[in-house]
């Protein structure tokens, strides 16, 4: 390796629905790096202060009980549509959020390593689609970030997995995070890590176990959601949250106020189960799509690893067993290892002279193709790529025209796996002009797919010679270069909570919190704390404002807060 290469540091970034990881290569081995609170997760939330400050992770979560009109989370599912978050006055689209959570994690690195961090390997759900990785690169540049890689986050697993055990054989990635589920069959036989399929479902996740709970509460207590306010709801939310996380056979109940009334049920896991009977359904499908495509039945799995913090539950933990047949490994902490394996893949790309050069061949999750004509109908689709296909690939098909006089074709390209194009996604379109000759004329159509998901069709009209080639880019589909700028200012003119100060805001966010979700004596004595700290910091002291902070966060962990 290079002086120049050895100086660029080997940076991997799990940019997650509900909580975000930054890691770094170093010494022959990846290592996680804390944020300014000392943690290693990052929550995925963004608030915005009073004076307009932006508060990025754990205060920002603490927020969300508070002030949830000011609190954004959950962003990454939007990835890929125009949906905005209005935090306050102001609107954000998911990347502008995303980014927001990207530059909080650089700048944690920056305090780490002592300079600049700007290329990097971050890894995204197997099942995004080509508009969703266009807006997590566009994401990762409005945060001053280079995404040299998008690696799948099973993938990505495996690679951390795989380099720790030195386990062969084949082995499937069960990964359910806050916000998506990915399923990966692939093979090791080391230095070559084979991806044989995935599958995944985008809008599957913890958060959706969470609100089944939220909506079995309501439904026990005989509450209208649309009757209750953000702030209360938020609360609920908050509380289902931390019940789902202690779940076993012992039951729990769950305490919530609303309107001077104290609300309560009591369930075990048992009980849960049958709330969470739907969304347990669902996890089957991908399961058996990745099994079917890598020709497998589960008994001829080797190993079986979970990923992703969703996948603790001991609900998931029991099925999987199951459908199975066997356990899990769990010798590596599910909530870290995708950020750990981005790291490793940073360092693969890299050719560090401290890890063994790992192969990895990964997939296309989905299948593209175009629309096309059949039997005088329209609006079918034709794949050339088909799902799971080892990547980089290239793959033609040849079409013809439809009619003797054609003076153009128009080539409109999909993904995804219905038979009419209306239910597949638009990638991108674009017409190809034809020479009419009085005849129909054939076509053919190439699609050349690479590691990094970049696509370039190139379309050859074999009746006169004459070739086309159209690369479809990284850039997000539908935003023009003023739009881009436009996001790009509209984030530097932010104000950002400094690092240096965050702890503090944490614990303020934090009994915020607390005095929200409590009542009577102990809302008296937090509300008290909160004006000692209060007056601590304006005296601005930092030895007096350590040890009161330190006091008070005991205080409020003594009291499970």
């Amino acid at each position: 390796m290079s002086g120049a290469q050895s100086s660029i540091p080997a940076i991997g970034i799990d940019l997650g629905t509900t909580n975000s990881l930054i890691s770094l290569w170093k010494d022959g081995k990846p290592h996680l790096i804390p944020n300014s609170l000392g943690e290693f997760l990052t929550p995925s939330v963004i608030s915005l202060d009073e004076d307009g400050t932006v508060l990025i992770g754990r205060p920002a979560l603490s927020r969300m009980t508070t002030h949830p009109e000011k609190t954004a989370a959950l962003f990454k599912r939007y990835m890929g549509t125009n949906k905005q978050f209005k935090l306050g006055t102001k609107s954000f689209s998911a990347p502008e959020l995303s980014a927001l959570v990207l530059k909080s994690l650089k700048a944690d690195a920056e305090a780490l390593i002592g300079h600049p961090v700007s290329d990097v390997v971050i890894s995204v759900p197997a099942y995004f689609s080509d508009e969703q990785r266009k807006q997590t690169r566009f994401a990762a540049e409005l945060a001053g970030l280079n995404a040299v890689r998008l690696i799948n986050e099973p993938t990505a697993a495996a690679m951390a997995y795989g380099l720790h055990t030195q386990e062969f054989g084949r082995t499937l990635v069960f990964d359910l995070g806050g916000g998506t589920f990915d399923v990966t069959v692939l093979e090791y036989a080391l230095p070559l890590i084979e991806v044989h399929s995935s599958a995944g479902d985008n809008y599957l996740g913890g958060e959706d176990f969470t609100r089944a709970l939220v909506k079995a509460c309501l439904s026990e207590w005989k509450l209208a959601e649309s009757d209750i306010t953000p702030e209360a709801l938020a609360r609920l939310s908050d509380t289902a949250e931390q019940i789902k996380c202690q779940l076993t056979t012992q039951e729990l109940t769950l305490s919530w106020n609303w309107q001077d009334q104290e609300y309560n049920f009591t369930f075990d896991e048992k009980t849960a189960e049958k709330f969470w009977l739907p969304l347990l359904n669902r996890l089957r499908a991908p399961i058996e799509q990745a099994l079917s495509d890598a020709r497998l039945q589960p008994q001829q799995l080797d190993n079986l690893v979970l990923v992703g913090g969703a996948s603790r539950l001991g609900v998931i933990q029991r099925m999987v067993v199951r459908l199975f047949g066997k356990l899990p490994h769990q010798h590596l902490d599910a909530s870290t290892i995708v950020a750990l394996g981005a790291s490793v893949q940073a360092a693969c790309r890299l050719r560090d002279e401290n890890i063994d050069e790992v192969i990895l061949t990964d997939v296309c999750p989905y299948s593209l193709g175009i629309a096309v004509n059949k039997n005088n109908s329209s609006g079918f689709f034709s794949p050339i790529i088909e799902r799971n296909t080892v990547v980089p690939t290239s793959r033609v098909e040849t079409f013809s025209t439809g009619h003797p006089e054609q003076s153009h074709i128009r080539v409109a390209v999909y993904q995804g796996e219905s038979p009419r194009v209306e239910n597949n996604i638009l990638v991108e379109e674009f017409e190809v002009p034809v020479k009419p000759n009085g005849k129909i004329q054939a076509i053919d159509i190439r699609f050349s797919y690479d590691i990094n998901g970049l696509l370039e069709v190139d379309v050859n009209l074999l009746d006169t010679g004459e070739s086309h080639t159209k690369v479809i880019d990284h850039n997000p589909v539908g935003l023009t270069d003023a739009q881009r700028q436009e996001s790009h200012e509209r984030l530097k003119s932010l104000k950002i909570h400094p690092r240096d100060t965050m702890v503090n805001r944490a614990l303020l966010a934090r009994l915020e919190r607390a005095w929200s979700q409590s009542l009577g004596d102990m809302r008296t004595q937090i509300g008290i704390w909160l004006q000692e700290f209060d007056a601590t910091l304006a005296e601005q002291k930092e030895e007096e404002i350590v040890l009161v902070r330190e006091r008070l966060a005991d205080y409020l962990e003594s009291m499970k807060m």
